[in-house]
């Protein structure tokens, strides 16, 4: 018997797996974080509507992880405390820390 996915090249993403993406990621990756087909989301990308900002990079498309996160509602946040870690911003040259 197949499964229900069985005729589908890839499942979407799980929570642990999108923390764990690289800053910037190929549009294949983003369309199953999204749970889109590959012809649906390459659409969206060419119109520009895909659900979050889109960069085009040569002949590929990339999308920023943090506005996907965003889009999704999935934050970085510290599993001890549950709240979202702080980082600070490097000085600007000359100043002192």
């Amino acid at each position: 018997m197949a499964t229900p996915n069985a005729g589908r090249g890839s499942q979407a993403l799980t929570r642990a797996e999108i923390l764990a993406l690289p800053a910037a990621i190929d549009l294949d990756t983003a369309n199953r974080a999204f749970a889109l087909g590959r012809s649906t989301g390459y659409a969206l990308a060419k119109r520009g509507q895909y659900p979050c900002r889109v960069l085009r990079v040569g002949n590929a498309y990339r999308v920023i992880t943090a506005d996907l996160l965003s889009i999704l509602g999935i934050g970085c946040t510290d599993e001890k405390t549950g709240s979202t870690p702080v980082i600070a911003a490097a000085p600007a040259k000359g100043q002192a820390a």
